[in-house]
């Protein structure tokens, strides 16, 4: 016996106790005693497990569960509506939550990961092939400062270009010193080193590369010696003052994010408080591997907490629904085939309802169809009521399909 029937055993019996009757072999009950007598007559008898399957005489079900009785003075005017006690209510901790048509914001929850902002990537490259003489840079991940020496540079076409301008200098040729010092600067020769020139008439055995900015060497492709051409990219300097963060989103959720949503993001460093951003990139091509679409997001990163590859649990504000009913996602009551809240109707009357539900976020649901603004709802204490509720003749509607099935006789 599963939980489920176990749990639909207890219920029974506790109900059948609370009701303090009896039922004879006629189909007929008597109050307990103590009480005046009353008789009641028995319609037919219900399975407490499925409330399509009667039976005209008292029978047990596979499990060998009671029938319950169906009498005659029963109100059954109120159609799935059942009653519960104010004393019963209050055990049972029933509470209630009304029905709400307001605008209901999509959040996305999914993962990310940190990672350096390519679009502020410096990539080093020379502008002549030659030898790499220098290299202060240990590996990447090195912190530089604007100004700092990365590297120095033997090429022997540099050093004709100096040398050539230092002729030019000792001649009377303004052209010829002009168009000298032009193709310095195609080679990318810092004005410094021409203004050395000028005074040393010397040419330079190495040319020094220096950083154009601060930042951390995210890429180190160098070491003394290599030999390195104007395809080399020698080494690429990025910044963390600003980090792009990168996240997974599901295909099923793909339609609800767009560039410009504002996005959270909580990381596991306990350092690190909560960050915010905005999505600035939506990809247009799902993972075929892991049906997923990927979004970029940035976010300032003062005091370098964010390193590159922590991960982040990210909430992603999309779009939202307008103007939509909705109720807290502890009413409702998912099967694996229908949805339905339990309606609570006053007077201590309650009522099973179908629903179709729509999205989900913040701890509300959208209803699409089922239920009316106004109305009340049962957010706790629901479950209990809907199987109190499958005693009853009218939870049969509720089923798929049990409107068009016949009604299934057990025999004795």
């Amino acid at each position: 016996m599963n939980i489920r029937k176990l749990f639909y055993v207890l219920l029974l019996a506790m109900t059948l106790a609370a009701c303090g009757h009896s039922v004879d072999k006629n189909g007929t009950t008597s109050a307990p005693s103590g009480t005046q007598s009353t008789t009641r007559k028995v319609l037919f008898y219900r399975s407490a497990m499925n409330p399509a399957v009667t039976s005209p005489v008292p029978a047990k079900d596979s499990m060998g569960m009671e029938f319950v009785p169906v009498y005659a003075d029963e109100d059954t005017s109120e159609g799935s509506a059942i009653r519960i006690s104010p004393a019963v209510q209050e055990n049972l901790g029933v509470r209630t939550a009304p029905v709400l048509r307001e605008d209901l914001q999509r959040q996305i929850h999914t993962v990310g990961y940190v990672d350096y902002d390519e679009s502020d990537f410096v990539r080093l490259h020379t502008r002549a092939a030659g030898w790499i003489t220098d290299l202060p840079i240990a590996s990447s991940g090195q912190v530089v400062h604007s100004g700092q020496l990365l590297f120095r540079l033997y090429s022997p076409v540099l050093v004709t270009a100096e040398q050539e301008y230092i002729q030019a200098l000792a001649g009377s040729d303004q052209s010829l010193v002009a168009a000298a010092r032009k193709r310095l600067a195609a080679f990318d020769v810092p004005v410094s080193e021409v203004e050395r020139l000028e005074r040393s008439r010397e040419a330079a055995h190495s040319l020094p590369y220096y950083a154009p900015r601060g930042g951390v060497v995210q890429m180190l492709n160098a070491r003394p010696g290599l030999y390195v051409t104007p395809d080399t990219e020698v080494m690429r300097l990025a910044v963390l003052s600003k980090v792009w963060l990168v996240a997974e989103v599901f295909e099923r959720d793909s339609d609800w994010v767009a560039a410009g949503d504002a996005a959270t993001a909580r990381f596991a460093s306990a350092s690190s408080d909560t960050a915010r951003g905005n999505v600035n990139f939506v990809d247009t091509t799902i993972d075929p591997v892991t049906r997923s679409l990927k979004v970029r997001m940035t976010f300032s990163n003062p005091g370098i907490a964010l390193k590159p590859n922590m991960y982040a649990d990210v909430v992603i504000d999309g779009t939202a629904e307008r103007n939509v009913l909705t109720i807290p996602e502890d009413a409702l009551i998912r099967t694996g085939s229908v949805d339905r809240v339990i309606l609570a109707l006053g007077d201590g009357r309650f009522q099973v309802q179908q629903v179709t539900a729509g999205i989900g976020s913040g701890g509300r649901i959208a209803i699409l169809s089922g239920l009316q603004a106004g109305e009340t709802v049962v957010t706790s204490g629901q479950f209990l009521i809907d199987s109190e509720a499958s005693l009853n003749a009218s939870l049969g509607r509720l089923s798929v399909g049990d409107q068009n099935t016949a009604v299934k006789e057990v025999k004795p």
